[in-house]
């Protein structure tokens, strides 16, 4: 299968879990860019936020314009993640490439426990100021240091902490992930030198129209039957990178 297909179907899968699920997306999309397309790990997480921003940021509009994004919920999140994102986004190329796709490989198994688990999310009653700011600065270093836009935390946190309902909580986590990738590529700004452009960009390309159809998908499937689908893939993602830094 040529680079360019490859792109595009992967591109496409990661626009339909952000689009259907409000997150998981970059979970996938490094994987697929080191194992797929030949990325080293430090290149796939900046490769991954740009991917990442731009289709969130598309998704993003489209919850917005049915109403369905909680703008101060998500600015509160956003703002306490903004100044993480920076700093760990600064810090990646200070670290071991085992090390970054070990924290990858953990990160990815918890995406996946959490999309197994949506019980946990039930709505609370009221805001919690400390335990937002928390959070988001959580979900900021999370998406500055592994280049993923945390969605996969951020809605539960979104409903647990915030108190919002579900579909509320996916249109939210959009917001909350474009501006962490931002901040977090600003912080890797001049260090993606090596970045393939010519496979990143229909990469993006795919993603962006995969979450229009992720949005409309998740109207006719059951949100519990997406979250397993992805919940194993990333299950298999999480093993595969561990047991390629353990060989």
């Amino acid at each position: 299968m040529s680079t360019l297909l490859l792109a595009l179907v992967a591109g496409t899968v990661i626009g339909l879990a952000l689009g259907a699920l409000g997150g998981g997306g970059g979970v996938l999309a490094v994987p697929a860019l080191v194992y797929l397309l030949g990325f080293s790990t430090a290149s796939a997480t900046t490769a991954g936020l740009v991917i990442v921003t731009a289709t969130s940021a598309t998704a993003l509009y489209a919850h917005a314009r049915d109403g369905h994004v909680a703008w101060k919920a998500g600015l509160l999140l956003s703002a306490a993640g903004v100044l993480p994102a920076f700093l760990a986004g600064a810090l990646t190329d200070h670290v071991p490439e085992a090390a970054l796709t070990a924290a990858f490989a953990m990160i990815a198994a918890l995406a996946a426990l959490r999309m197994l688990r949506p019980s946990a999310t039930e709505p609370t009653e009221g805001v919690r100021p400390v335990r937002a700011a928390g959070t988001g600065a959580g979900l900021g270093a999370v998406t500055g240091f592994l280049g993923v836009g945390g969605g996969f935390l951020a809605v539960p946190a979104l409903v647990g902490v915030l108190g919002l309902r579900m579909r509320q909580a996916v249109g939210t986590s959009l917001l909350v992930i474009t501006v962490n990738s931002l901040a977090a590529l600003v912080a890797r700004s001049g260090t993606g030198d090596d970045l393939r452009w010519e496979v990143i960009a229909p990469f993006a390309g795919a993603a962006i129209l995969g979450a229009w159809d992720g949005k409309r998908l998740a109207a006719k499937v059951a949100g519990a039957t997406l979250r397993r689908v992805f919940a194993y893939v990333l299950f298999t993602v999480a093993a595969f990178m561990i047991i390629d830094v353990v060989v």
